[in-house]
């Protein structure tokens, strides 16, 4: 991996680059004013993460680039606030000050509705095992800035930790959290989601296991929820039961604990 700046940096932005190369056993690169397809073709990586004035980007095998941002989770709040109902937190049986992890957080957008749904006297811990993901998430939770009432707050209040999901769920005492979430990259991919393209190849892209819901049932005093494409064999396979929304490729499969 190679880390530059945006064209004419400050100095916070060259040393972040400096200790992000170093973070990541990339090399630092300056931009100067070349191109990204100049950078690949001088010095011959793909992956490029960027820091500019606004975000950092992660450009991977020429995909879209991947950065932070609340993303549905800004539209999905907004309706909160209007008194719209949440199809996903009414599924989950999700309240104030309840407890969730997001064993599966990606860019975190799911783990951001959950944060403002559990409000400051509850607890969200958003796991992402891939490097560079869990470093976006984490790194965009500290300083993203919303308009949207709350969001910042939310944002701020997730816990996020780069570990695999079954190493933590394995130290977690029993019923220690309400929810424990799951929303695995798809077995069967829609294509048509630009978010889903860009993280693809990038975020962890193994199956759930068996042991991991085993943990997940003991560690949930209320319920396992799975995402998952909504002509998956996953939620057989894993026990669920399947509650599908309608008009969508999208269901959710849920095991209750109590």
């Amino acid at each position: 991996m190679f880390v530059t700046t945006s064209y004419d940096p400050n100095g916070a932005q060259l040393e972040q680059a400096r200790v992000l190369a170093a973070q990541f056993g990339g090399r630092c690169l300056q931009r100067r004013q070349m191109t990204l397809a100049q950078l690949r073709e001088r010095f011959g990586d793909e992956d490029l993460l960027i820091i500019t004035k606004e975000r950092l980007e992660y450009h991977h095998a020429g995909r879209q680039p991947l950065f932070f941002h609340p993303s549905t989770a800004s539209i999905r709040v907004k309706r909160l606030l209007k008194g719209e109902h949440d199809p996903v937190l009414e599924l989950c049986g999700i309240s104030p000050g309840d407890r969730v992890v997001d064993c599966t957080a990606g860019l975190g957008s799911d783990a951001l509705v959950f944060s403002y749904a559990v409000g400051a006297e509850g607890a969200v811990v958003a796991l992402e095992s891939a490097p560079v993901p869990g470093f976006l998430l984490t790194q965009g939770t500290k300083t993203y800035h919303s308009d949207v009432p709350g969001l910042n707050e939310a944002m701020r209040r997730i816990d996020v930790r780069t570990v695999d999901h079954l190493e933590f769920l394995r130290k977690q005492p029993d019923d220690s959290f309400d929810i424990v979430y799951f929303d695995p990259m798809f077995r069967k991919p829609i294509t048509e989601s630009a978010s889903i393209r860009a993280i693809r190849g990038i975020a962890d892209d193994r199956a759930l296991s068996e042991e991991a819901i085993h943990e997940a049932k003991r560690v949930a005093a209320r319920a396992v929820v799975l995402k998952e494409h909504r002509d998956s064999q996953e939620f057989e396979r894993l026990g669920f039961t399947v509650e599908r929304r309608p008009s969508t490729k999208i269901a959710y499969g849920v095991i209750r604990c109590s």
